[in-house]
Parts: C-alpha cells; structure tokens; sequence
C-alpha cells in the first residue's frame, strides 16, 4: 500500500490543498496524512479528501494537525475537487465580497445587502452556488443580519462556500454558522463550472 506524508505546516490555503491534489494526482496514493497547522486547513484538506474517495481521520499532537486519507474498502474514487452537479438549466453563481452593497453610506450599503440576499430565493433553482469572500464571510456568522436567510437557502438545497483564509483573518471560523468552509481551489472550480457568475464586491 503506497503510504504518503506531505508537511504542509506553515501554508496558507489553498496551498495545502493543492499539494495534497498533485500528490494524489501522481497516481496509487492508497494512504495519504497531510500535516497541517490551522482549522482551515484542516477543514480544507479533509473535504478534499472525502471527495476524492477517502476515509479520513485527523489527530492533533503538540499544534500540528494530521489528516489521514484512507481508501477503505468500496470507497469510491472520485475525481479530485469533484462537486455536486445541478439539475437547474443553468447554473448562476454569486460571489459577495463584501459585508455591503455598494458605495456611498456605509449604513444603507448593509440594508442593501440584507434586502438582496432576502430576495436570492427569487432566482429560483438557477441559483446554484454562494460564494463569500474577504469581509463577504462575516454574513455567515454569528451576529450576521442575513444569517438566517443564508440558513434557509442552505436548507433548500443552495452551495453556500465561505473562504477559510478570510475567516482566519477576522478571526471568525469558529462563529461560522452557515456554509462550508472552502479554499482558493474549490472556488476557482466552481467558477469554471459555473454557466453564469454574479460579483458583488
């Protein structure tokens, strides 16, 4: 059984999943434990894996995480950074990076956004994917006015991505409450396979 190690401490994402993905891509990668030093990281790298048809496993010693990617028996091997495919005919994505709606007062830039995100139900099933970025990640924590609209979109089936690295920088991943927390990779790869985008930044 071909057993790999990969010491991504120190990395910020989406390096570590990136490193993990040219290992694995090498080829008969059947045990794979990537080191990592940050819950984003791990979060990151640990989908991965599961998308890729892992068994995973992370144990912490001394402020190093390792993530251990197992193949089991009948997993099945799915094509690296592989997502969810929608039924809708057409697959728009939005992207907010900010906390905000536009320039000009601070105060009705976040009634704006509140409002919008309030009618994002209206696109119906064509709404595939939620991307937030940079101070677009503090809508999907605790305290956030449109957490609950994120939730119900959520529940009725919507991709909701938050960036990992931005949550780091407001020190926010451990009040995120909606989403998952993704990487450069993943959003880079939502992006190509979305048929429309929608930036809000």
């Amino acid at each position: 059984m071909a057993d790999k190690k990969l010491d991504c401490r120190g990395l910020a994402c989406p390096l570590p999943v990136i490193k993990t993905k040219e290992l694995i891509d090498q080829g008969g990668v059947e045990q794979i434990t990537v080191l990592v030093d940050n819950a984003a990281a791990r979060e990151n790298v640990s989908r991965f894996l599961e998308r890729s048809g892992y068994q995973v496993q992370v144990a912490q010693q001394s402020g190093t995480l390792a993530v251990t990617g197992r193949r089991g028996a009948g997993a099945a091997a799915a094509r690296p950074g592989a997502v969810c495919q929608p039924e809708a005919s057409q697959k728009v994505l939005v992207l907010i990076g900010a906390d905000r709606l536009g320039t000009g007062d601070d105060t009705l830039g976040q009634k704006l956004l509140v409002n919008f995100i309030g009618t994002l139900k209206e696109m119906g099933p064509e709404l595939w994917c939620l991307v937030l970025l940079n101070a677009g990640v503090k809508l999907a924590v605790t305290g956030s006015g449109v957490l609950g609209h994120l939730q119900e979109l959520e529940r009725n089936g919507l991709m909701v991505l938050v960036c990992g690295t931005c949550l780091n920088h407001f020190q926010l991943l451990e009040q995120k409450q909606v989403g998952e927390t993704t990487n450069m990779l993943d959003i880079v790869t939502h992006l190509q396979l979305a048929d429309k985008v929608i930036p809000l930044t």
